[in-house]
């Protein structure tokens, strides 16, 4: 059978959606078909990405089965959101998921968007490495380093930066699925991640991703008063039915999203915002930024969440331009993955690191306290 496919490249664990959402979206994150979830089939000029001449030995099949058997990285839901969108083709007509593919037909995807070579070239981009050995690496983010390529975001990553670092050691090729990142954090937020250098250091780490035996502690600034010293959400999170872009909590009982549970524990009160500890026990797309609002607690300076608003404070115009200041002095969510704990894939060894807050969240927080120790001495 002639498949003619661009080149793929999933580096991340299979079906990482269960490992680490919060760290790891969907295997096809590195796919053409990585943002099919926010597509809505109206293009002006369509792109092949895939052609594949059916077999004339070919039973009738479902043409999303047939394309899942045939694409190697990319699951069977995204073909599905690609057929709903009206990008599947079969003998150059666009056809349902729900289609049977005959011997003779010429399947098509079709994409708007043209197609990219995405192997993961070197960049000379700056890396905080925290911890290094033979078998992995933990490095501090910065905010607004973007993890891995995707749409928008080609290049000028942390994998570019560490595919420069490896440029000189054959043993590690970023563009080796076995190898590579293991969780993953938000664009916007920093902190530590864990990247493996073997097969086996990925499988170890995975594992224990899946597991829930890894330890991840976040500190976010959220607006409002936590009142009580600690507390736990649960509640199962999913793509928001009424804008794919965001995350949402749905009903106890819900079929949708996946099983999350966050639990928290305020550090430090300044009356409109708490700084505070966010554990997680599992690890969702957006898991912090969306379990805060759910219980009223949106991470401050959130765009996404509509944490870039004033939540809580006074109507003064003294108050607007101090909370204005502090969105320009912390322009991203407030968060960061600050703790990360594992078991050493060779060693066995309990391995944990910590990292200070970044200067950003550090002066943010410096704001507040100095903001609400004056208020407290005038009244």
């Amino acid at each position: 059978m002639d498949i003619s496919i661009p080149p793929s490249h999933p580096t991340v664990p299979s079906d990482y959606d269960d490992i680490d959402d919060e760290s790891l979206d969907a295997l096809s994150a590195h796919s053409e078909f990585a943002d099919l979830d926010d597509v809505d089939g109206e293009t002006s000029q369509l792109y092949e990405h895939y052609r594949i001449p059916v077999d004339k030995n070919q039973k009738m099949v479902r043409v999303d089965k047939f394309l899942f058997d045939q694409l190697s990285g990319i699951s069977r839901n995204r073909i599905q959101n690609a057929a709903d969108a009206g990008f599947i083709f079969a003998n150059d007509r666009a056809v349902k998921r729900s289609y049977k593919v005959k011997p003779g037909d010429v399947i098509k995807v079709m994409l708007n968007r043209p197609p990219y070579n995405n192997d993961i070239l070197p960049e000379d981009i700056p890396l905080d490495i925290v911890y290094e050995d033979d078998d992995l690496l933990v490095v501090n983010k910065p905010a607004g380093l973007v993890v891995h390529p995707g749409v928008g975001n080609w290049t000028g990553t942390l994998l570019n930066a560490l595919a420069w670092h490896f440029k000189d050691d054959n043993r590690y090729d970023i563009n080796n699925p076995e190898i590579g990142l293991v969780h993953r954090i938000d664009k916007d937020t920093s902190g530590l991640l864990c990247i493996a250098k073997t097969a086996e250091a990925k499988t170890s780490l995975g594992r224990q991703f899946f597991n829930k035996t890894t330890k991840r502690e976040y500190n976010a600034l959220v607006w409002g008063n936590i009142r009580e010293d600690e507390g736990r959400v649960e509640g199962n999170i999913g793509r928001d039915p009424r804008n794919r872009m965001l995350m949402t909590v749905f009903p106890e009982g819900a079929d949708e999203g996946k099983h999350a549970v966050t639990h928290y524990y305020p550090l430090e009160r300044f009356g409109y915002v708490t700084l505070v500890k966010c554990v997680l026990e599992t690890g969702r797309t957006h898991q912090i930024r969306v379990h805060m609002k759910y219980i009223g607690h949106v991470l401050f300076n959130d765009i996404r969440y509509g944490g870039d608003s004033i939540l809580k404070g006074t109507t003064h115009a003294k108050y607007r331009q101090f909370v204005e200041n502090c969105f320009s002095i912390c322009p991203r969510q407030a968060l960061h993955a600050k703790t990360l704990g594992f078991v050493h894939p060779s060693t066995g060894e309990e391995m944990m690191f910590d990292s200070e807050l970044p200067d950003d969240m550090s002066a943010l927080i410096e704001r507040w306290r100095n903001y609400y120790q004056t208020t407290i001495m005038e009244h």
